[in-house]
């Protein structure tokens, strides 16, 4: 008998954007999913980290998670529900109430379980999945983000972090063989993971590097061909490696303008016979719009207010279900009026601004500075440098020509009022 799971990941429940709250966002997407729950009766949902957005996620993402667990749990009271720390997660934040959790059928794994002469115990790690007349047709290895305290050393690794990832995997593997063949024979290994794996596509504006100063990309022999199906979390595109029987599910809502245009998703995943039968995209409904002006490149601000004046008018949308908005200006030289204007026309329009991006223009042959740029080599060179001089080398840098007349009669004016501070006080 197939034995069929939903795989999602990246929930980052709690994430602000640019300040905005997205608590709304996610509230639908929860919605939608115990929707799916419902109506596709799978025998196990799938959780493979960055459940919240940050190790002290609000009171309001918490509720969330756990009002939603509650609930697919009184819908669906076979599902067996498998969830595993990310890198953005707190590891014992996430699995404290794991005993309790357990009870309902919910397996939350955390943090790397360990004997008392410190070596992996891969009881809590391997999870025998069952379908609904009972029998177990998978095992999944729930494992969590694996930090470099977490894997074995291996003698001569070249990468130490890296070599004891595939260590690890390899040795969890397999111990899942061995209850495989003496408890659960025929039944099929399915992995989770939080990683991110060499040749897939990232977005840098979302994903949070996973270890600071090193390697961290993972080759898909980090994953032993005994695992039938690996359902990885981290990168927010979905997208698949090794023939599909690796998989990113991504982010159920985009995290960054750069995600604007994946089409986010949650994976139905089917196994039957050991082996991997078929995987079917759920599309999840975009709920808010991330609107980009222009759509690429960028233009100067004359260019960009007639667009802006042409955004549906805010009375037409709620708040909360406007769009989110960047723009992207070509920088022409200082305006301190910039800000101003875009302001200005969004005034009373459809549509929350994020962020207002300055793009340089390409430099044109013969457009350099009329004057070298300074350089700073010791404390000795900085207190010697006339302020006037700084300003106009960082503005030749900056925008490629020199500042103009009254920009550095401003500044005049500024440091001779600034000298004049101490004798008032």
């Amino acid at each position: 008998m197939a034995l069929r799971f939903i795989h999602t990941a990246d929930w980052h429940l709690g994430q602000q954007f640019h300040g905005f709250d997205r608590d709304a966002e996610h509230g639908r997407f929860l919605e939608w999913l115990l929707g799916q729950l419902v109506e596709r009766r799978p025998d196990a949902l799938i959780v493979s980290g960055d459940i919240f957005d940050s190790i002290s996620p609000p009171s309001t993402a918490q509720r969330r998670f756990y009002q939603f667990l509650a609930q697919a749990r009184a819908t669906c009271p076979s599902l067996q529900v498998v969830l595993t720390a990310g890198n953005h997660d707190s590891a014992s934040r996430l699995e404290a109430p794991s005993d309790l959790l357990a009870g309902l059928g919910i397996h939350v794994v955390g943090t790397i379980p360990r004997r008392p002469d410190g070596t992996v115990d891969p009881a809590r790690l391997l999870i025998p999945l069952r379908t609904t007349t009972g029998t177990i047709e998978a095992i999944a290895i729930a494992v969590p983000f694996l930090r470099p305290s977490d894997v074995p050393g291996v003698e001569g690794a070249r990468d130490p972090y890296l070599d004891g990832i595939r260590e690890f995997h390899r040795r969890l593997v397999a111990e899942a063989v061995g209850l495989r063949d003496a408890r659960f024979p025929g039944a099929a290994l399915v992995a989770l993971g939080h990683c991110h794996l060499t040749g897939a596509e990232e977005s840098r504006e979302s994903e949070r590097c996973l270890v600071i100063g090193g390697s961290e990309a993972l080759g898909v022999d980090s994953y032993p061909k005994e695992l039938a199906y690996v359902a990885l979390g981290h990168l927010h595109k979905p997208q698949s490696l090794d023939g599909g029987r690796i998989r990113y599910s991504g982010s159920p809502i985009p995290l960054s303008f750069s995600e604007r245009r994946y089409t986010h998703r949650v994976l139905e995943v089917a196994i039957a016979d050991s082996r991997l039968q078929a995987v079917t995209d759920l599309p999840v409904p975009r709920t808010i719009s991330l609107h980009r002006i222009p759509e690429s490149g960028a233009l100067p601000l004359s260019g960009i207010l007639p667009l802006l004046a042409q955004l549906p008018a805010a009375s037409t949308t709620p708040t909360a279900d406007q769009p989110f908005l960047e723009v992207h200006i070509l920088d022409d030289g200082p305006d301190p009026t910039r800000r101003r204007q875009v302001d200005d026309a969004l005034r009373d329009k459809a549509a929350r601004l994020t962020r207002i991006q300055l793009v340089r223009p390409e430099p044109t042959p013969g457009s350099g500075p009329s004057q070298p740029t300074a350089h700073i080599g010791s404390i000795a060179d900085l207190q010697s440098l006339d302020p006037i001089q700084l300003m106009a080398s960082a503005h030749r840098e900056r925008h490629g020509t020199d500042p103009a007349g009254d920009l550095e009669r401003a500044l005049r004016e500024l440091i001779a009022n600034e000298a004049l501070e101490p004798h008032r006080a």
